[in-house]
């Protein structure tokens, strides 16, 4: 039971080593994936993965591991580097964040505790969750009780080379560094999912990265990571590559590391930001949130119909909220068919250039109203998840379903995504697209 304070003993030593596997062919990254990352993230060279650290993201496997033992080696290149293998993980990202929900075994040079130890973290192999994953520290645990920490200090630092063997069985999970166990945890759910490679800041190296499966224990499918579903990463967290940037563009949209940022400051004749690439029938998943100051400001009240609010004298009834701007995200290169981002009281994922022209009829007008608010307060991540199949569209938002399979009638049939200029500041993140056949 307590193994994991006990050095590799002959036992250990005399395990079989058939069954390991090499998890990188030798010539390139064939069988992994870039969640959140540019494909120069990381590259296979000089027998090696190098990772350039930037933007701060994951590469993962193409399947999933529930029981295993795997094995590396891991080196920093620069004092006080970060990066981490994450078990069990997602395909895509959760809300707001550059990472996936897992379990994340910290790879972490000891030039971080330049400035003195941190008691919340070590720099000797911590496991933990991260982003909706649960786990039970055991072992030796944090102060604040969400980490299981190494038994001992075994990690030397950079440039020197690290050796990790993880073992995860059922649930639980062994850490032993440079040749010992150390650090244990249990509990772990999700304990099936895709094992993930992290970039964060610094460059990496990773070399005999091996792996040996072992049986299942039959995990549920609440005991399993979601499976890859086929999006593809629209923004590549290092530059505006598959997008349209046009003189007046520049300065304004800013790759800042895993977030796209606009000051709303752009110029030219459609500063708005849009896809090189034209899309037909889609699945959109898209995190924004504000990043202006709020103001208080009035703005019409918007019925389930779709009308405006009327007060007994027949005038419109405006709401005070607190204001931070105006975008949205057009579909099929048409600028009315837009799922509008903005602080009206009605909240966002309308489509305000339906909703109201009057020639369309109540039944499209009502449809592409939201059925809620589900904005969350400004400067917090939102997310939408955007379905746009033939002429009807459902939105997502936060987890609510605001729009639902609302007609656009003579919408056209393929055109590029655009991120909506309307002056003010926005930071989007997270872009991804599944094109459906």
């Amino acid at each position: 039971m307590l193994s994991f304070l006990q050095s590799l003993n002959a036992e250990e030593k005399s395990i079989d080593e058939a069954g390991f596997v090499e998890m990188f062919n030798g010539k390139d990254l064939t069988g992994w994936i870039p969640i959140n990352v540019d494909a120069s993230t990381f590259r296979w060279e000089d027998g090696m993965v190098k990772s350039t650290g930037l933007p701060t993201g994951l590469l993962r496997t193409e399947k999933h591991y529930e029981n295993f033992i795997i094995e590396l080696e891991w080196r920093h290149l620069k004092s006080g580097g970060n990066a981490g293998l994450f078990l069990y993980s997602d395909p895509v990202t959760k809300v707001g964040v550059p990472f996936a929900r897992g379990i994340e075994v910290q790879i972490l040079d000891n030039g971080y505790n330049a400035k003195g130890k941190n008691e919340w973290y070590s720099t000797h192999g911590d496991i933990f969750d991260v982003h909706g994953a649960k786990m039970t520290p055991a072992g030796k645990i944090s102060p604040n009780g969400i980490r299981s920490f190494p038994m001992e200090e075994r990690c030397k630092s950079s440039p020197e080379w690290n050796h990790y063997r993880v073992e995860a069985r059922n649930g639980e999970v062994w850490l032993s560094v440079n040749g010992k166990q150390v650090t244990y945890a249990k509990d772990c759910k999700p304990r099936k999912g895709y094992l993930c490679l992290e970039s964060e800041g610094s460059e990496c190296h990773f070399r005999n990265v091996r792996i040996k499966e072992l049986p299942s224990t039959n995990p549920t499918a609440e005991e399993t990571a979601n499976l890859d579903e086929g999006f593809k990463l629209l923004y590549n967290g290092i530059n505006l590559d598959g997008f349209k940037v046009d003189e007046g563009q520049v300065g304004h949209w800013k790759p800042k590391d895993w977030v796209l940022s606009y000051d709303g400051k752009g110029t030219g004749k459609d500063p708005s930001l849009w896809t090189i690439k034209e899309y037909k029938d889609v699945e959109i998943i898209c995190d924004w949130r504000w990043v202006d100051k709020p103001v208080k400001t009035k703005h019409l009240v918007i019925l389930p119909n779709g009308e405006n609010k009327l007060d007994e004298a027949g005038n419109p009834v405006y709401e005070e909220v607190d204001d931070a701007g105006d975008s949205g995200i057009y579909l099929r290169g048409n600028i009315w068919s837009q799922v509008n981002i903005w602080c009206w009281p009605v909240g966002s994922g309308e489509v305000y250039g339906y909703r109201t022209n009057k020639k369309y009829s109540p039944e499209v007008r009502a449809g592409v109203t939201p059925k809620e608010n589900a904005d969350k307060p400004i400067g917090q991540w939102n997310r939408f998840h955007i379905k746009m199949i033939g002429d009807r569209l459902s939105v997502n938002l936060n987890g609510k379903q605001v729009i639902e399979q609302a007609q656009l009638p003579g919408v056209p049939e393929q055109g590029p995504i655009g991120l909506q200029h309307h002056g003010h500041g926005i930071q989007f993140a997270n872009i991804y697209v599944k094109e459906i056949n």
